[in-house]
């Protein structure tokens, strides 16, 4: 393995619109979308972390259908994006998954829609990820957003994507590949 960088996008813990602490559902377009993005990047790996069995399983079908038989078959550009996805019941399981190509301690990178002291921005976790030994897992949430407990204990808490206006509120997906982009891209 040679990219020091992953994702993990994370159905729990989150926030409802409520504010209580919730699993979300899978959705098979920030499944699709934010693989084909992190491929091309030059990711190597994926995490979709929920403690549903169900979520779990419904995504081990989705992957399946792509990376092997007739969807494979039909798509290898799809094939070779959904290849990198790993399944995690918990965020523990992928950091520890991601630990296993790495002689260093994986860095857990979160960010959200918000503002928040001690965030570093873009340009500072890009030249973090030029020491290609230390590997980075960026922690994005899913409704509402990341509890304070998963700040609290992230390693880095990565400024938000800034718009030209007060309105904030971008699909997870396009987050994810604008966040690559800014950190991978040939600017």
């Amino acid at each position: 393995m040679t990219a020091n960088l992953a994702i993990a996008l994370l159905h729990y813990p989150v926030y409802n619109k409520h504010g209580e602490v919730v699993t979300t559902a899978l959705t098979n377009l920030d499944l699709h979308d934010i693989a084909r993005s992190a491929r091309t990047y030059g990711l190597e790996r994926f995490y979709i972390v929920t403690p549903s069995a169900g979520q779990r399983a419904l995504a081990e079908r989705i992957t399946g259908h792509w990376r092997e038989g007739w969807g494979a078959a039909y798509n290898p550009d799809r094939k070779d994006a959904l290849h990198i996805v790993r399944i995690c019941e918990t965020l523990d399981h992928a950091v520890t998954d991601f630990q296993s190509c790495f002689d260093s301690q994986v860095r857990t990178v979160i960010t959200g829609a918000a503002q928040r002291p001690g965030a570093i921005d873009f340009t500072e976790l890009k030249r973090l990820l030029d020491k290609r030994d230390t590997p980075f897992l960026l922690l994005l949430g899913t409704g509402w957003g990341l509890t304070e407990e998963c700040f609290a204990t992230a390693d880095h808490i990565l400024a938000p994507i800034a718009g030209a206006g007060t309105y904030n509120h971008l699909s997870v997906r396009s987050a994810a590949a604008i966040m690559l982009d800014r950190l991978r891209g040939m600017q």
